[in-house]
């Protein structure tokens, strides 16, 4: 049976400009993350002593045991979208709830749009609050390893294969061999394919690289579920990008 939840109604709301969602208020240790790749943020993360301690509504909860601090993260686009402090209960570690819940459910509402924005100009508008709110939920099952419900809708099933892919772009971008290749031709590849694929900016990772004649370098572009082949020179210049 259909789920049915709140995030749907703020998801739509934002889209069509209603809501301004508000500024991310991370630690001052971790101040420096939002906007960064998650692959490296989590590294970062667990350097500067914090540990996930679960996934939740398209949010993870991130506990330091040193500064008695749980942060709720929601990724976009393979980004830290919104970083924030949040009630230690979050974490498990007592204290009280109260709305700092809905408040985390609201911020992973945020971090969908692009997402959902980016499945809506691949398959049309659907304009339908039902369509984004599923397309939301799968999306973060996907992403955060929930189950899949095979009793949802074709919106659910979208959502739910774009946030594996995401969850995998992460993973394989994390890898030394998708890591390798001088850094102006793996951004440049990056660009030209969130472009390529009519993408948010931010959307598009390396998943693997090698070098061709020339000394050039190819990389395998992942932009959700497309995929492209792009060329680029040592300098950034990108040389050509096609279908994978």
């Amino acid at each position: 049976m259909k789920r049915q939840i709140a995030g749907s109604t703020i998801i739509a709301a934002m889209l069509f400009g209603s809501i301004v969602p508000a500024a991310a208020k991370p630690p001052s240790d971790i101040s420096d993350l939002p906007g960064s790749r998650a692959a490296g943020a989590e590294t970062a993360m667990e350097s500067r002593g914090y540990e996930m301690t679960k996934t939740s509504g398209g949010a993870q909860y991130w506990w330091n045991s040193g500064t008695k601090t749980c942060v709720s993260v929601v990724v976009s686009n393979g980004r830290y979208a919104n970083v924030d402090k949040t009630d230690s209960s979050n974490c498990g570690h007592g204290g009280g709830g109260g709305n700092a819940a809905a408040a985390v459910g609201a911020i992973a509402a945020v971090g969908l749009i692009a997402a959902l924005a980016s499945h809506k100009k691949k398959h049309g508008d659907h304009g339908d609050g039902d369509h984004d709110g599923d397309y939301g939920r799968g999306y973060n099952d996907g992403l955060y390893g929930g189950q899949y419900d095979r009793d949802d809708s074709e919106a659910y099933h979208d959502g739910f294969m774009a946030g594996e892919a995401e969850a995998a772009n992460r993973r394989h971008a994390n890898r030394s061999y998708a890591r390798g290749g001088p850094d102006a031709a793996r951004t440049a590849c990056e660009r030209r394919a969130d472009q390529y694929q009519n993408a948010p900016w931010g959307s598009s990772v390396a998943v693997s690289q090698r070098t061709t004649g020339g000394g050039n370098y190819e990389f395998t572009m992942a932009t959700g579920h497309y995929r492209s082949t792009c060329k680029a020179s040592p300098s950034g210049q990108v040389i050509d990008i096609s279908p994978y």
